[in-house]
């Protein structure tokens, strides 16, 4: 078949790749296409053509696979949070469990290690405790709003499109938080247009609202409201607090984080407290957590249980270990793992994360948790301690090769790997494998309906 940049061609999928794209391979050649499905038989135009693959767009379905399913979110289709809506939950599972082991071997060339079938999310909508929300003064349009001359294009509240930066879909809905999130996504979008005060452009960088973020407390079924703007307007923002907390009871805080600089990030450079309570509060098993605005806490709370549960059983602690935490964040699983080690030792760069790990290991009474702030490879060679266990939770990107270097020769009996990307996961354990074995890994589903995966590493020296 021939492959050509720009034209149109009929291709039939056959597979799905690691980052949620379907793939065809016409005589053998791989082009990816955002969604689709394996079955699908689709009309598709080639927008990047390189010597080993191709990627194209989506143009229509000649003729939808078997698998596809209706979607019960109507911005499914366009929206970039939820790729897999129209594949069965149970196929979604099957995908990932078979994109650790691709990694493993293909990335990691590591034959032979036990990967388990993931464990699904308790549940797979209303799950997600954060939702972050963009404003703009750019609207998208969904296919039925483009004849609708009453519609405005110069404001929308909700997630971006895929492939821009400034354009996002005006969302009134969205399945994957608990729907009290809906109701207060709704009254703040409302707010917003009758304060006559324009939304913040990424382009122009002028105007006032930027996001909207979200956190909800399963445990205690309490919200946080997170208003992020240009610049600080408590008579604007203060009558908001009140009424949204009049019309929600469950709201227990309301922030407003302010920021100037141009990047798109819902991080304030100072945050004001507008109504309630500065923290929100949350359970993991026994253990109470405190969660700033900006904390780093995983978005799934019963699936953040699962995880931890697995981690313990993996680290196998009797009381007397030492344990290290590579990347401790807000000491989630510091002290999750405080009461069956000897003693639990964390490092985290973000200094604000640090402060809040300290806190909440004191909220619990907790008082065999050291927790060190800064660069894990100038850190960890200060640590006045023998490790036995090491517990490695890095970012999506994975471990510097001089931390492997460092964790090599610190020489840990056991280590547990917890990683969001199948990718990495494998590559770090493929330069870690001269010195310690791979075991088993466990996948565990924090994010239904997209390609993300968690899982869940044991090694032993060897």
């Amino acid at each position: 078949m021939n492959i050509q940049k720009r034209k149109a061609v009929e291709l039939e999928i056959i597979d799905l790749a690691f980052g949620g794209k379907g793939l065809a391979k016409p005589d053998g050649y791989p082009v990816f296409v955002d969604r689709t499905l394996p079955g699908d038989k689709v009309l598709v135009k080639i927008t990047k053509k390189k010597k080993s693959f191709a990627e194209g767009k989506l143009i229509s379905f000649i003729e939808p696979s078997p698998l596809r399913q209706e979607t019960p979110c109507r911005y499914a289709a366009y929206c970039g949070g939820c790729r897999w809506q129209a594949l069965p939950y149970e196929t979604q599972l099957e995908y990932k469990t078979r994109h650790v082991q691709d990694s493993l071997e293909h990335i990691g060339l590591l034959k032979g290690v036990t990967v388990h079938p993931v464990i699904p999310s308790q549940k797979t909508f209303g799950f997600r405790n954060k939702m972050e929300f963009s404003c703009s003064d750019s609207r998208w349009l969904l296919p039925e709003e483009l004849s609708n001359p009453d519609i405005k294009k110069d404001f929308g509240l909700g997630l971006h499109v895929p492939g821009t930066f400034d354009r996002v879909i005006d969302l009134d809905q969205c399945l994957i938080q608990p729907d009290i999130g809906n109701g207060i996504l709704n009254e703040v979008r409302n707010y917003i247009k009758e304060s006559g005060v324009p939304a913040y452009g990424l382009r122009s960088h002028e105007g006032f609202w930027r996001f909207l973020m979200l956190r909800s407390s399963t445990a205690f079924n309490t919200w946080m409201v997170n208003i992020v703007t240009k610049e600080a307007n408590d008579d604007l923002l203060i009558p908001l607090a009140e009424h949204l907390q009049k019309t929600f009871p469950e709201i227990v805080s309301v922030v407003n984080n302010v920021t100037a600089k141009k990047a798109g990030i819902a991080t304030g450079d100072y945050e004001k407290l507008l109504a309630g309570e500065r923290y929100l509060k949350e359970r993991l098993g026994r253990f109470t957590f405190e969660i700033s605005a900006n904390s780093f806490f995983q978005t799934n709370t019963t699936g953040a249980e699962q995880l931890y549960t697995l981690v313990s059983q993996y680290a196998g602690l009797t009381g007397n270990e030492t344990v290290v935490d590579l990347y401790s964040g807000t000491g989630t699983i510091p002290i999750w793992l405080s009461g069956s080690a000897k003693r639990v030792v964390g490092i985290e760069i973000v200094e604000s994360a640090v402060k809040d790990a300290k806190r909440n290991a004191a909220l619990n009474g907790i008082d065999n948790c050291d927790f060190f702030v800064g660069d894990i490879k100038d850190v960890l060679p200060k640590i006045d301690a023998a490790c036995d266990v090491m517990i490695i939770d890095p970012p999506r990107a994975g471990m510097h090769k001089d931390v492997v270097e460092q964790v090599i020769a610190l020489a840990p009996k056991k280590i547990v790997y917890v990683s969001c990307n199948p990718a990495t996961l494998a590559r770090d354990l493929g330069m870690l494998n001269g010195s310690y074995k791979a075991l088993e890994v466990q996948p565990v589903d924090m994010f239904p309906h997209t390609f993300h995966i968690e899982s869940v590493a044991l090694l032993e020296a060897r």
